[in-house]
């Protein structure tokens, strides 16, 4: 079942994405997508559900209604609010960076070739980068993330910091400063994360990945799972090498 409703109160794509990762967070809703432009959003439920339930939901600044719906028209107002993409084509910003940031990497060490600084400059370069992207919404970054961190979703005030976290550690692994913390935060940074990645994946959540901030809008997808997973492998790998 799908409904139609009219959300007021947002004006920037920070809200939009927190208000559609809101709805989508809610029990037994199935997807939702909303539109800033015509400050609309198509919701799908498994069973019915009171409109009180999306206003608890949604912060007070915004005001929801309930509009009349014509099922016929599902198509067209689904193609209206969503551009039709693949996954792939809406994973394109994150490989293109990852692409980047990885020849960066290879050509900083290949000559003569130096594995560890591979690694190091890598962690470095993503870190920076995705810290950039993140930093150009700092508003609305924290609510898209902690639809799916589990640290965020208790404290708040941490999507707040973790851009600049990722800065920090950004840096110290390029100014190869002080290695072996950079790496242990990052085990354990990442390692919530990555938990909370693979339980969206699991429940099959539509919601999306704050990994490149508000400002491109990806899907959470395995995509989101392999780019936490390759970091991780990275710095345990370099955590052992330095204590045995």
């Amino acid at each position: 079942m799908k409904k139609k409703y009219q959300i007021k109160g947002m004006t920037c794509e920070g809200c939009r994405s927190g208000v559609e990762n809101i709805l989508n967070a809610i029990p037994d809703v199935t997807s939702a997508k909303v539109n800033l432009e015509n400050n609309e959003a198509v919701i799908a439920f498994k069973k019915q559900l009171n409109i009180e339930v999306f206003k608890k939901a949604v912060p007070d600044k915004y005001t929801i209604t309930e509009k009349e719906f014509d099922n016929n028209n599902l198509s067209v107002i689904s193609d209206h609010l969503t551009k039709d993409k693949s996954e792939l084509q809406q994973l394109y910003p994150l490989f293109l960076i990852f692409g980047y940031i990885t020849i960066a990497s290879v050509l900083l060490n290949y000559n003569p070739w130096r594995t560890d600084d591979f690694m190091l400059d890598f962690m470095g370069l993503f870190y920076v980068v995705f810290s950039f992207f993140k930093l150009l919404d700092l508003k609305g970054f924290p609510e898209s993330f902690r639809m799916y961190d589990p640290v965020a979703k208790v404290l708040p005030t941490y999507g707040l910091v973790y851009p600049f976290i990722e800065v920090g550690l950004g840096l110290m692994f390029l100014m190869r400063f002080k290695i072996n913390i950079a790496l242990g935060v990052t085990i354990l940074v990442l390692g919530v994360t990555t938990i909370g990645v693979t339980k969206a994946l699991i429940d099959k959540k539509s919601i999306q990945c704050a990994c490149l901030g508000t400002a491109l809008k990806l899907p959470m997808t395995k995509a989101t799972f392999i780019e936490n997973t390759i970091m991780l492998v990275m710095a345990i790998w370099m955590f052992i090498k330095i204590y045995s």
